[in-house]
């Protein structure tokens, strides 16, 4: 009674002093009454540390260009082809044209993700295939005991003092199949103060012991092991299959950010040369302007007919009219241009004018600096032939190739393998376990000079002999009552394996119905194209034949300002329907998931270490050498059946073909 009032005591006293230091405040300070100016710096936007961003390509590179800047212009005549190779030679990242890379830059792909997902310490390959590394561990302690017990004939009369000193060391592998071996290594010195110890200096024992444990139900078996990883849980699939998916996943990721950088240089592109076509035209429609003014102000100047005040001010306003279309054409405004995503998902052609800004739109893309001393000039023309494409083939390689398609098979794959593996769980842990075990007793712990010594005389002369072995064999069985952890994982894996399918099916449909917009936007832009040539001959006949009336006073003068306007504006428009036919047509190659083959980019992966290539060879030499079947360790379903399916171009592969989609049970209670 009184032991556990003086513990209550204890307690309670603690628990004040705690509350008092807590309750306690810092007395007042003759420097408060100063604090403004370090509330002032404490209250400031704080920068981190780290190298200056002044670079030389970045400071230090000339002004932009102006107006009114009358210095000749070196042009720099670039072809498509080209800006696509400086694209893929400078861009890390992949960028666009909408600050992506500035406002959320963790989602803008770079040349660096699958490398990271390959080397992610925690879900990447090599991560995955840590789990199956053997491990070294040791321990080594030291321990003095001295202490009264209650046992007269322990110790020396109930006084029991020992040193007492452990080493273990044991090496640990597990293998591919679920079990787990281990071998040890024991090593104790115990020197006490019995009066009956046979050896009053201490004794060391020695033993080495070797452990195999294997799971015969959960948990076993090579397709589970490379599914889940050793010691996984429901629901947390971490093996090398999942892992290399997570990796081919991380591919398709940076193949889509690919086609989309050389989508928008292509946009960049034919936006500057539209830029240029549209700045020709303005000058041009500003010249015929500025003539008509000249003679029109000459004949005023003279009193003249022809010469009206009304006639006068109207071609003068159509002179500057022109003009600011001139000075629009030529530096343009930051507007969004053509970019992907716009409206169809390789980019819909804005039309956007303006020389410069349309040129530092593409050195962005080119990575490239934003202001030099050429000006980038599209050196190609766009296509202007038909081209027809037979509808079933397009649709099948689009169902094939398309980027977005090939990275969720991947997931849907790692979701049919989390599924088998996650049936495993509904099985009970049963495991067999071996151990054998060499020991030794000594006085000594090594003498190596003990030939012909005393039986005992160390413990390693003693482990030798062979006298003292043990064994141990059994079997360890647990099962949960009712798996409702193992049931839930179970049912989860095949809800995700039906949303997964079910959006797969979803993108099927809208590839096919984008695909479908682009046939059909490339039948209209041809058709608009061939309207656009005749509408341009016809507002050249016009404008020609009214100047021609006008000059013989049967026009008036209205009609032929009205006439510059419109023979401007079917330019204009011809020259935007070239683009938007070239695009129309980059735009089917986009949809049906080979732009990068339109472009000439080819992707691979790199070289594999040469002790990849051996262990590949030895399982492909295994693999044709007939074995007998043992269904534990029958190897995993096929993952990959080449870069393009084993159908190829011919249709879809077989792996687009789902097996039967599992059926999903309400859960009844």
């Amino acid at each position: 009674m009184e032991r556990g009032l003086g513990w209550l005591i204890g307690i309670l006293l603690s628990a004040l002093a705690l509350a008092s230091g807590c309750l306690s405040q810092k007395p007042p300070s003759p420097l408060d009454s100063n604090l403004d100016g370090y509330r002032w710096v404490a209250t400031q936007i704080e920068y981190p540390s780290g190298e200056p961003p002044a670079s030389d390509d970045l400071i230090g590179m000339e002004a932009p260009r102006s107006i009114s800047d009358s210095s000749q212009v070196e042009y720099w005549d670039l072809t498509l082809q080209e800006a696509i190779r400086l694209a893929l030679y400078h861009s890390r990242v992949m960028l666009d044209l909408g600050g992506t890379v500035l406002r959320v830059p963790e989602s803008v792909p770079t040349s660096f993700g699958p490398a990271v997902q390959e080397t992610d310490p925690q879900y990447g390959v090599q991560a995955a295939l840590s789990a199956f590394d053997a491990s070294l561990s040791s321990s080594l302690f030291f321990e003095n005991t001295d202490r009264r017990v209650n046992n007269r004939f322990v110790g020396n009369l109930g006084y029991f003092q020992q040193d007492f000193d452990i080493n273990q060391t044991q090496i640990t592998k597990r293998s591919a199949t679920g079990s787990q071996f281990t071998v040890r290594q024991y090593v104790d010195f115990d020197k006490n103060n019995n009066l009956g110890n046979e050896f009053p200096g201490g004794v060391w024992n020695v033993y080495y012991e070797g452990e195999v444990r294997h799971p015969l139900l959960q948990g076993g078996g090579l397709e589970f092991n490379r599914i889940a990883g050793p010691g996984a849980q429901p629901g947390v699939f971490n093996g090398v299959l999942i892992a290399r998916i997570r990796t081919d996943v991380s591919l398709a990721d940076f193949q889509a950010g690919l086609r989309d950088l050389v989508s928008n240089v292509e946009n960049a592109y034919w936006d500057l040369y539209f830029a240029y076509r549209n700045l020709d035209t303005r000058i041009k429609a500003r010249d015929t302007a500025l003539d008509t003014w000249r003679r029109v102000n000459a004949l005023y100047r003279a009193g003249r007919r022809g010469g009206e005040a009304e006639k006068e001010a109207q071609a003068r306003e159509q002179y500057f009219r022109f003009e600011e279309d001139v000075q629009n054409a030529l530096a343009g405004r930051p507007l969004e241009g053509t970019r992907t995503n716009n409206g169809s998902s390789p980019g819909t052609f804005r039309g956007i004018p303006g020389v410069y800004i349309n040129e530092r739109n593409l050195r962005l893309l080119l990575g490239l600096k934003a202001n030099d001393t050429r000006l980038i000039r599209p050196a190609d023309e766009p296509p202007v032939s038909p081209v027809a494409f037979e509808w079933n083939t397009i649709a099948r390689e689009a169902l094939v190739q398309r980027e977005e398609l090939r990275r969720q098979r991947w997931v849907i794959k790692a979701r049919e393998l989390e599924w088998h593996a996650a049936k495993n769980y509904l099985l009970p842990n049963l495991d067999v376990v071996g151990r054998y075990r060499f020991r030794g007793f000594g006085e000594d712990l090594l003498d190596p000079s003990g030939e012909g010594k005393q039986r005992f005389d160390n413990a390693y002369m003693d482990l030798t002999s062979g006298d003292f072995q043990e064994w141990q064999a059994g079997l360890e069985f647990s099962v949960p009552i009712g798996y409702r952890q193992g049931h839930a994982g179970v049912r989860n894996a095949e809800l995700r394996l039906t949303q997964a399918r079910s959006v797969l099916r979803e993108q099927e449909r809208q590839v096919i119905h984008n695909l479908s917009n682009a046939i059909s936007d490339l039948d209209r832009s041809y058709a608009v194209l061939q309207t656009d040539i005749n509408r341009l001959m016809a507002a050249g006949h016009q404008l020609a034949a009214l100047q021609a009336a006008y000059e013989a006073d049967k026009a008036d003068f209205y009609v032929v300002l009205d006439a510059q306007r419109r023979y401007a504006e079917a330019e204009d428009r011809y020259y935007q329907s070239r683009v938007e036919y070239a695009l129309a047509l980059r735009n089917v190659y986009f949809e049906k998931g080979n732009l990068l083959d339109y472009c000439g980019v080819e992707l691979a992966e790199g070289p594999w270490p040469e002790k990849a290539d051996r262990d590949a060879a030895e399982r492909e030499h295994s693999r044709l050498a007939p074995a007998p079947v043992d269904y534990r360790f029958r190897p995993p379903v096929i993952v990959s059946d080449g870069p393009r399916g084993s159908a190829g171009t011919r249709g879809l592969p077989v792996d687009t073909v789902p097996p039967p989609t599992p059926q999903v049970k309400p859960n009844h209670r």
